[in-house]
């Protein structure tokens, strides 16, 4: 599949710190988030004007699911996006908290973890042909999912019986199963829920929920541009090798806790390859892949990226402390902690580990390294800005983004959810949206005439109101 929709879901950390001896509940900061957003959906699940939707997940999180996007740089652009549609929204509701007469702190972290052992996930999602054996895709894409923690960890400060840890990625410890349905008990590499959210008979979307949440725009642009590169290998059959991992559940965890990323995995086939050697092995496949095939450039893009990352993990990880989220934040801890004598025992130092994650650009840690012009960037302010209020104009979230502000600036009821529009009195007027490749269509298009019409008949009312 050379044409794909991207998406991601990105649940979020909220804390509440009190300064007083009255506090607030967190699910009521929740809804202080989402009060701003009140229209006429349901309270805790709204659409936004840039295709996207904002909701209350399992377990209290506010979660936020970008746009369909029509590929990773745009889907980078739009999940950033995301982080600054929840810092708007997170002003709003401290606004409200001081209203209440509450003193305290409220904090959102684009993260996994907490300080109680919770998880919760960022799951990416490619849109994939139907006619691809699923079981067939996972099993070829489960060794690469599992390795690639080594340049998409998020990084993370754990405290064992024996002593203060740093591990590569956030979810790892989290993974139970290769396969499963489900995203909050038994949590696996791939999930096998389907629904595609588009016609059934043609396509099913692949559900990733072993990544973490990444800060930085290199990593989570090769993250996905990667993933996207080894699916269309997958799809063509170009993947001759196998590295079925004898115990993959074993494995994530087991890379995680080494930083060398060098320690031998067992196949299989009884052979055994370090995670960087199955990486390589992966990423020179793309290399010749892509002079065969047709791909696009930032596919392309994101191999070149690739073979860097990989070289630098083998030679000299230290180079990475500008591009990969868990070498960022390894390097600040480490200067923090040269510079005040301290261990890494200092309480602190967890601390900085989740304030890195901050996602308010004045108070979070990578956002003071961005500032300092301390790690690459691939975006820039104006795109994410713009990304904010205006949905991706190459996909299906065109249409819904655009109905959507013409509806609330008419007051028109209306319901909606990926594939379906609905509006009148009773909601009995409905479009089914099943490409997600499509941008415009006459029903919508119909919908929309239908809306002016009925907001001019609206105002010459008035003015003949007043008038009389």
């Amino acid at each position: 599949m050379q044409k794909r929709i991207y998406g991601v879901e990105t649940e979020y950390g909220i804390i509440f710190t009190p300064e007083g001896r009255k506090t607030l509940p967190v699910e009521k900061a929740i809804r202080f988030l989402f009060e701003k957003l009140i229209t006429t959906e349901h309270f805790l699940n709204v659409f936004l004007e840039n295709g996207a939707r904002f909701y209350q997940d399992t377990g209290c999180h506010p979660e936020y699911a970008t746009p369909e996007c029509a590929s990773p740089r745009q889907l980078l652009v739009y999940d950033k996006a995301g982080e600054r549609i929840l810092e708007e929204l997170e002003d709003y509701a401290e606004e409200k908290i001081r209203e209440e007469r509450i003193a305290g702190k409220l904090s959102i972290f684009k993260n996994n973890t907490d300080f109680v052992g919770n998880s919760y996930g960022c799951h990416e999602n490619y849109l994939v042909d139907r006619d691809v054996d699923f079981y067939y895709l996972a099993e070829q894409l489960i060794p690469f999912l599992v390795t690639r923690q080594i340049y998409t960890g998020a990084g993370k400060v754990f405290q064992t019986q024996d002593g203060v840890h740093y591990c590569i990625s956030q979810r790892a410890q989290h993974i139970y199963q290769k396969i499963s349905g489900t995203t909050t008990n038994d949590r696996s590499i791939i999930n096998t829920r389907d629904e595609p959210h588009a016609d059934r008979e043609k396509y099913r979307r692949l559900h990733v929920i072993v990544g973490d949440s990444n800060m930085s725009e290199y990593t989570n642009f090769i993250k996905i541009g990667t993933c996207a590169v080894v699916l269309q290998m997958i799809e063509d059959n170009f993947i001759n090798k196998d590295f079925t991992l004898r115990n993959p559940v074993k494995a994530i965890k087991d890379i995680s806790y080494d930083t060398t990323c060098k320690r031998p995995l067992r196949l299989d086939n009884g052979r055994e390859y370090s995670p960087i050697e199955i990486q390589r092995e992966y990423c020179e496949m793309a290399q010749r892949y892509i002079e065969q095939y047709p791909v696009s450039d930032e596919l392309k893009d994101s191999v070149e990226k690739w073979q860097y990352v990989l070289d630098c993990l083998d030679t000299d990880p230290d180079k990475l402390s500008r591009e990969v989220d868990w070498l960022i934040k390894r390097k600040m801890i480490e200067s923090y902690l040269d510079q005040r004598g301290s261990s890494w025992n200092d309480p602190r130092v967890f601390m900085l580990d989740l304030q890195y994650h901050d996602i308010r650009v004045n108070r979070g840690l990578y956002y003071l390294l961005e500032r300092k012009g301390a790690v690459e960037r691939i975006l820039n302010d104006d795109e994410v800005l713009k990304a904010m209020t205006e949905p991706p104009p190459d996909t299906r979230a065109k249409m819904r983004g655009e109905f959507i502000k013409l509806a609330r600036q008419n007051a028109i009821q209306y319901d909606l959810d990926w594939s379906n529009i609905r509006l009148g009195n009773l909601l009995n007027v409905r479009v089914i949206c099943n490409n997600p490749f499509e941008t415009d269509t006459e029903k919508v298009a119909e919908l929309v005439r239908t809306i002016q019409k009925t907001n001019l008949r609206k105002t010459s009312l008035s003015k003949l109101v007043i008038q009389s």
